[in-house]
This record gives structure tokens, sequence and C-alpha cells, in this order.
């Protein structure tokens, strides 16, 4: 699906040597609905119209020496400043590339990033792209975890799916993400539904008491338990954030 650049809607480009692994799973549920409603939209471009030989080449042997190939600077230099020329000038753009090296993806992340007006993220193969194109564009290194993948494309649909089901409208209630793992600080609470007695197995009885009060407490203290318990860094991290909120109340 195409949409004008100066689109007011949440605008992500792609810059790939295979567009045709695009929208994939982004074209199916919240993202996917999100698209066809035209809350955002989604530009791929192939790298390889931006070579000028005749074999459309965009990589070449390492300098130094070594296995592998490295994405040429100056092929993805002209698709990165094709795409900058082609954006308003007011446009707040981040410019991602998908790195093992780069800044762990998270939650807090991906909400800075669907407060943009959108993203441009360049997909990398091969080693990886020359160290000179990351530097010169500014580009924004972004891990989505400890592993190696064969391109950027499976990443940046990571990254796309963690920011686009933010996007006002998306989710429908704002108040689904709201209460998601991460957003508080802490994993989220256990989830029960129908039917209430399932192989001899039944919810927590306070689940049912319709007491809003007392289920909310519940909830909060059961996010807690599991936090700390599967995420001890995350349970430290919270309770002192929660150490110097209250000192700065006092």
């Amino acid at each position: 699906m195409t949409q004008a650049m100066a689109s007011k809607v949440w605008a992500a480009h792609l810059l790939t040597l295979f567009p045709e692994m695009f929208p994939g799973p982004l074209g199916h549920s919240l993202a996917g609905r999100g698209l066809k409603k035209q809350l955002w939209s989604l530009d791929c471009h192939n790298i390889r119209d931006f070579a000028t030989d005749k074999h459309a080449n965009v990589d070449a042997p390492p300098f130094g020496g070594g296995h592998g190939m490295v994405m040429r600077p100056d092929v993805i230099g002209r698709a990165i400043e094709h795409l900058q020329d082609s954006l308003p000038d007011s446009h707040d753009t981040a410019f991602v590339y998908p790195s093992p090296r780069g800044r762990l993806l998270d939650q807090k992340m991906a909400r800075q990033l669907s407060q943009k007006d959108g993203m441009v993220i360049v997909c990398g193969r091969y080693e990886g792209l020359d160290q000179r194109a990351i530097e010169h564009y500014q580009l924004e290194e972004v891990s989505i975890g400890d592993y190696v993948l064969s391109g950027g494309e499976q990443a940046a649909m990571v990254i796309l799916d963690a920011v686009v089901r933010l996007l006002p409208g998306v989710m429908g209630k704002e108040i689904s993400h709201l209460e998601d793992s991460f957003e508080t600080g802490l994993l989220e609470h256990h989830h029960y539904t129908q039917p209430r007695d399932w192989k001899g197995l039944e919810p927590p009885e306070i689940l049912l008491s319709g007491h809003h009060q007392n289920i909310a407490k519940w909830r909060a203290e059961n996010a807690r338990d599991i936090t700390a318990s599967r995420r001890p860094d995350l349970m430290a991290a919270y309770m002192a954030k929660k150490h110097l909120d209250t000192e700065d109340k006092d």
C-alpha cells in the first residue's frame, strides 16, 4: 500500500533489498486494520533502484579483508537523500537502522517513535552497512534482542508493530495498551476468561467479586510478583524509580 509522503498520517518508509517481504505480518491484525483505515502508511523502496552500474550492485568486499560483503554507502546515501528530499521540511521523521549493536528496543522507545511524524528504516543485509553512512546520516541503530538475523527486514517488522499499535485509533481503546507489560515498568498481570471451570481449575475468586478496587489491587500485586520472579532487573528499576518519586514528593 502506498501513501503520499506528505500525508498527515504516521508514515513508514522502508529501504530494503526485498520490498516483496512487506507488508507481511503488518498487513494483518491491528497493524493491518490500521493500514487499511489509513491510520498509518507504508512505502517500500528497493535499494537496488539507487545503484548506478549495469548489475545494480549494492555491496562490495570490506576494506581490510574478511568474510562477507558490506553495503555501499554511496548507494544507501542516494536512497536516503531521495527520501529526505521528498519529506516536508517540518516532518519529524526518525531514521532507524536495525542492528544488533544498537540501543535495545523497549516500550519507552516505541512510544517515542509513535509520537514522531513517521520513520525511515534502512534494512541492512550481508555484513551490514558501511559505518560512514550510519554516521553521516545519523542513523539510530536499534536492536530487537541479543541475536543476529539474516537481514533487517524482520527486525523492521517488529519495530513497526511495536510502534504502530500505539498510534491513535489503531487499538481502538487507548486504555488497552496502557495496561501492557512495560508501560508501568512492570510485567503484565495474569488474565482469565470463560469457562469459569476448566479442567477443574478456576480463576482467582477476587476476579469474580465485582469489586473493582480490590480487583485493581490484586492485579497490581500480581504484576509486581511476576516481575520480581521473572525480571528482577525490571523490579529493581521499578522500585528505584518509585523511591525517587517518593523523595520528590517529600
